[in-house]
């Protein structure tokens, strides 16, 4: 009776890894290792709560994204490379009415989510429902006046490339590469489909036969966070981690310190939305211990930040009516909307913000002071 010997994990991943970097420059050996970790990870999505979207980005083309992509298609199952896709094509694609589950490559994703087409939310809904396994998108169903509402499955890989930008609820889901273009000394090899595509496939379907082996260990697994990730970026590696267990050698311990090092670099470069940016430019640069503003005086202050969006919103600067709706999507300590109130000044009464009503957000939302200030006391408006 032949004896089948069980697959070296750890020796594939390896190979998998030097399939990579023979024609992808990544900006950091931790980029391999996560890259690796998820491709193997969409042969085994059924058996994780959740699936980490792939991001390739980069604030300049030729970059090397697409590239990233296209090797990534030839490792992951059932490959489906979208460009400018719409969402009734993925949507359809995804809830298997072609045929099966794919895995979704997006290229030129900043086209879909920039600014005119208007952060396109049937798309992003679609991305951000396939994140859980539980997630459904709801489509009408049937003719006329006999439609039914009917839940479909949305759960999918989805690896995507683009220039420089994502709406934040797909960021905070990702495993963020952020791609640079190569310097001179950095040479990689020319991929040819024809050449280099049955490479990739054979490595294929190696690593679905191993993930077959080990889907009864990694079901249900646990694995060991490092210390510090926890919430949304936890969610995002455990399936990573899970992988890098079942392989066993070097990955579990690569594993964590690329999930430590990307966590600790999104965090370090996270742009944040708009509104925390807002509130901490308020705090750091514009209050200063002050107890209390005129919305003018604000105004100009913000205006007046170098590297700040608030000179150009869309072209024009920010006023009093934009900063009253964005500070009023946050409320006080008593749970009350920030917005204005009456300012005695020198000249008589204005309308401004105070520092007491602003505490609780900052606390809240904003990242700690680089240098703690003591705020002098609020008083009572007039």
């Amino acid at each position: 009776m032949t004896t089948i010997s069980p697959i070296d994990g750890a020796g594939l991943l390896d190979e998998i890894e030097a399939f990579h970097r023979r024609f992808n420059a990544f900006p950091t050996p931790a980029a391999y290792v996560a890259v690796v970790l998820w491709n193997a990870h969409t042969h085994l999505l059924d058996a994780f709560e959740s699936t980490p979207r792939l991001a390739f980005l980069s604030p300049e083309p030729g970059s090397g994204k697409t590239r990233g992509l296209e090797i990534c298609g030839t490792l992951v199952p059932q490959p489906m490379v979208a460009v400018n896709a719409s969402p009734a094509a993925l949507f359809r694609a995804v809830s298997g009415m072609e045929g099966g589950r794919p895995t979704i490559l997006f290229d030129e994703i900043d086209t879909v989510f920039g600014p005119k087409a208007k952060d396109n939310e049937e798309l992003r809904g679609l991305l951000n429902a396939g994140h859980r396994r539980t997630g459904v998108s709801y489509r009408c169903v049937g003719d006329g006046g006999q439609q039914t509402v009917q839940a479909f499955p949305s759960y999918a890989a989805v690896a995507v490339a683009g220039l420089g930008w994502l709406p934040d609820t797909i960021l905070t889901r990702s495993v963020v590469i952020r791609m640079r273009r190569r310097a001179p000394n950095e040479h990689v090899e020319a991929f040819r489909s024809r050449i280099h595509e049955p490479q990739g496939q054979a490595l294929r379907e190696r690593l679905a036969a191993w993930a077959d082996s080990v889907r009864g260990r990694i079901e249900g697994a646990f694995p060991e966070m490092p210390e510090g990730v926890s919430d949304r970026p936890a969610d995002v590696w455990e399936p990573l981690l899970a992988v890098a267990d079942a392989a066993g050698g070097d990955w579990p311990r690569r594993a964590r310190e690329a999930c430590l090092e990307l966590v600790t670099a999104a965090a370090a470069g996270d742009k944040a939305s708009l509104g925390i940016r807002l509130l901490t430019d308020l705090r750091d640069s514009v209050f200063c211990g002050a107890d209390r503003m005129p919305t003018a005086q604000i105004i100009a202050a913000l205006n007046a930040l170098d590297e700040a969006p608030w000179a150009d919103m869309n072209g024009k600067p920010l006023d009093s009516r934009q900063l009253a709706k964005r500070l009023g999507e946050y409320v006080t300590a008593d749970n009350e909307p920030i917005k204005a109130r009456n300012i005695r000044t020198g000249a008589g009464v204005a309308k401004g913000y105070y520092a007491a009503d602003l505490y609780d957000a900052w606390k809240r939302y904003c990242p700690a002071p680089k240098a703690t200030e003591s705020a002098t006391s609020a008083t009572d408006p007039e």
